[in-house]
């Protein structure tokens, strides 16, 4: 471990594609261990698959992030939210309701009838890509645009509108940026999708948040601020997380061609493949906080009432223990059981969309672009390691 007996997280890797050597070091010597924060605090750090799927699933851990206590990789924290808590934040009993409210949007049945609008929009950007100069940059010609235009058609958010709220949610999931500039990105998202949901409210509109009024209208009453929360939620997390994974798997995939050669032999195995893209990643590893509500002996440690959990899912996903050859990309691997997208109630709510885009993307981009590449060396690329969601920043491309 390093000379400190306390590390400061975030660490940054060393390799873009793998968690840092001392989060390794951390799983093999402390599988759960003190770590202090950027903002000076010291927490609990957990780094093995198992233990973090106990700490996700045990009720005694809090996902409060209105809590002082509360683990966050941001260097200052943010200032008090007067609004409405959002899904993420809330614990069972309440986060049970809220969640099922909207569960029925995110089904494997009603995802997969999205495919054929997933397919033309992905169809349209190559379109675009292949009509256009080179090389281009596959981050804002295709894997930003792509699920952003999904999320927004779900959600029934303009996506004429989409510099806008990019524009914000990049502030917002920023862990460098000031606490300040954090909080005004927050209000001004707030505030546009406030409009937006008034306008719904006015005059329902056959997408996600109109039906959730139509919904809610018919129980008693419209949520009006729920519906505000629901909507920034999934509309950040929609699509900043796939983005990222779209460019990451394209490039990891085009640095092994003997991978790729798999998949455009046999389709079938793409959607095993995205499992193993998903845990060979996973982009937000450093997002699953929690605080104990009481103590807490887990690990052979003692946790305190009180005190913060921050789990390292990424170091988790790649623990010898459960996966056999764990730094290995195997995309006939067909392990489900990654914590790329959480584990217990608070399981992300979207993985379905994810898994459904990713597929459409990885199986469409490889067969009309075949001579795809990287347009610069891969050493030059620069890669998010001061944002809640990694991934590449620019990526040129040409074929």
């Amino acid at each position: 471990m390093s000379a400190d007996p306390v590390p400061t997280l975030p660490i940054t890797r060393t390799c873009p594609y793998a968690p840092p050597a001392e989060h390794r070091r951390l799983r093999e010597e402390a599988p759960i261990a003190k770590v202090r924060l950027p903002n000076g605090k010291t927490v609990w750090a957990a780094t093995s698959h198992n233990l973090i799927r106990t700490i996700l699933s045990d009720p005694r851990f809090s996902s409060n992030r209105r809590n002082p206590s509360f683990p966050s990789l941001s260097r200052e924290s943010p200032p008090p939210s007067a609004l409405k808590p959002l899904l993420i934040e809330l614990d069972p009993p309440e986060h049970t309701h809220a969640r099922r409210a909207v569960l029925g949007e995110f089904t494997v049945q009603r995802t997969n009838a999205l495919g054929p609008r997933i397919q033309e929009i992905v169809d349209q950007h190559i379109d675009a890509m292949l009509a256009g100069p080179r090389p281009v940059d596959l981050v804002q010609a295709f894997s930003l645009p792509v699920p952003s235009l999904v999320i927004c058609e779900l959600l029934g958010v303009p996506y004429a509108d989409h510099e806008f709220f990019q524009t914000r949610s990049s502030t917002i999931v920023s862990q460098v940026m000031p606490a300040d500039v954090v909080a005004r990105a927050v209000g001004e998202l707030m505030s546009y999708l406030a409009q937006l949901v008034a306008s719904k409210v006015e005059n329902p509109t056959d997408d996600l948040l109109g039906r959730q009024v139509q919904k809610q209208r018919e129980s008693g009453g419209v949520d009006f601020e729920g519906l505000i929360g629901t909507a920034f939620l999934l509309l950040i997390a929609g699509h900043e997380t796939t983005a990222n994974m779209i460019s990451l798997s394209t490039l990891v995939l085009l640095q092994h061609p003997e991978k790729l050669a798999v998949l455009r032999q046999d389709p079938s195995k793409t959607p095993g493949a995205v499992e193993e893209l998903l845990r060979y990643f996973t982009i937000a590893e450093s997002a699953l906080g929690r605080v104990a509500t009481e103590d807490v002996e887990i690990g052979g440690v003692f946790i305190r009432a009180g005190e913060g959990v921050i789990a390292l899912a990424n170091t988790a996903n790649r623990d010898p223990e459960v996966f056999g050859n764990a730094d290995e990309l195997d995309v006939e691997r067909g392990s489900r059981n990654h914590l790329a997208f959480g584990f217990g109630h608070h399981q992300c709510l979207g993985q379905n969309l994810a898994r459904l885009e990713l597929q459409i993307v990885i199986d469409t981009l490889f067969r009309r672009i075949p001579g795809l590449r990287p347009a610069v060396p891969v050493e030059q690329l620069s890669f998010r390691d001061d944002a809640t969601v990694y991934g590449v920043r620019e990526f040129p491309v040409t074929w």
